[in-house]
């Protein structure tokens, strides 16, 4: 295995063409360099230059040599930008775009452990159905349940949220021709979930509709009808039980979106990371 050092050496002297020339801008004698020199082609088996009095043209190989190593400047400055992004201190606030139920019930309880291990983080969680423009600045990274088409963004499917149809247990005794509905208004009559409830209710009545879907899961508990709910939030409600149903309820995917830039902060990457964490450590949300 050659030296890098060695490799270094050369780069310098294929550059200047010359043993004293290369010293001179390694601040070194100009035998060192020869004795690097002799090191490197004895390591690799190659004559990487001509051996002339005053100067050392590249050999063939020695040429090819140097097209390959022409990308070092780009790898030492890449390098060393990685070095400088991990020495600064995780700190400052990043600003998290999450579907209510997700903020809500996976990561809001998990924010305590992403404290405890990075105390100057701040984390801004904003609960929302509708898409964060982050090239608006309105968040810093969002997790949806709509594939991002964007290309200049950072997309990874990190889950699956799953839905299921819930009512509480008086009302899962009545007969399923007298079930009645709670749903979203019909401005979300777009979404997956609302449409999969219009399926299974065919003539049935929807009594109450609400913009937010702990509105709608406290009017289940309560007896007012069955509700369709992230099977995050109706398993972990001991006021609600499944109700069966005759079709496959919707699944949808979640996707975790960032911009390139935003994504080499250390903040913003230990936040990425810890949001990874959340929904891979909560069963309901697996793929």
């Amino acid at each position: 295995m050659f030296d890098w050092q060695d490799l270094y050496f050369f780069s310098v002297l294929a550059r200047t063409q010359s043993l004293s020339a290369a010293a001179r801008e390694l601040q070194v004698e100009h035998a060192t360099v020869g004795r690097r020199l002799d090191a490197l082609e004895k390591a690799l088996g190659l004559r990487l230059v001509d051996r002339l009095p005053r100067s050392r043209p590249l050999t063939e190989d020695g040429r090819a040599l140097n097209r390959i190593l022409s990308a070092m400047p780009k790898m030492s400055s890449e390098i060393q930008q990685l070095s400088r992004l991990a020495s600064i201190e995780i700190a400052g606030t990043v600003r998290v775009s999450a579907p209510p139920s997700l903020a809500i019930h996976t990561l809001a309880p998990r924010i305590a452990e992403l404290r405890k291990q990075h105390p100057g983080l701040n984390v801004v969680l904003l609960p929302s159905l509708s898409m964060a423009a982050l090239d608006k600045g309105e968040a810093d990274i969002a997790l949806r349940t709509v594939r991002p088409e964007e290309d200049a963004l950072v997309r990874r499917k990190i889950g699956v949220v799953h839905f299921a149809l819930y009512g509480n247990t008086e009302f899962s005794g009545r007969p399923v021709e007298q079930w009645t509905f709670v749903a979203y208004d019909d401005s979300r009559d777009h979404l997956p979930q609302q449409a999969w409830l219009h399926q299974i209710r065919r003539h049935r009545c929807v009594v109450f509709a609400a913009s937010d879907l702990m509105s709608q899961q406290m009017a289940a508990r309560s007896g007012v009808g069955a509700v369709v709910l992230p099977t995050t939030v109706g398993d972990n409600d001991p006021a609600l039980q499944r109700l069966p149903v005759d079709s496959e309820p919707p699944a949808r995917d979640l996707w975790l979106t960032v911009y390139p830039d935003l994504r080499r902060s250390p903040s913003v990457k230990a936040v990425m990371d810890f949001l990874v964490d959340c929904v891979e450590r909560e069963p309901r949300l697996r793929r």
